[in-house]
């Protein structure tokens, strides 16, 4: 795959998932979280706000491993 190819897909790939992760941890953080104490749900959201960064990070270490020529 081309590199600036492989650097758009990943991307929108990118802007795709940490807008449908946000919203499916919101909705999940809402709907199982209404009764919990507030140290349970800051909590909760602490560490779903953190967890996007692995899977954030596989994809940018892909769209950047395709671009380097081995000489």
């Amino acid at each position: 795959m081309v590199p600036s190819f492989r650097k758009f897909v990943g991307m929108v790939l990118l802007v795709v998932f940490v807008v449908v992760y946000a919203l499916i941890a919101m909705v999940i953080g809402d709907m199982t979280l209404q009764n919990a104490s507030t140290l349970v749900r800051f909590t909760y959201f602490a560490i779903a706000g953190l967890v996007w960064v692995i899977p954030a990070g596989a994809i940018i270490w892909w769209m950047e491993k395709g671009g380097k020529n081995p000489t």
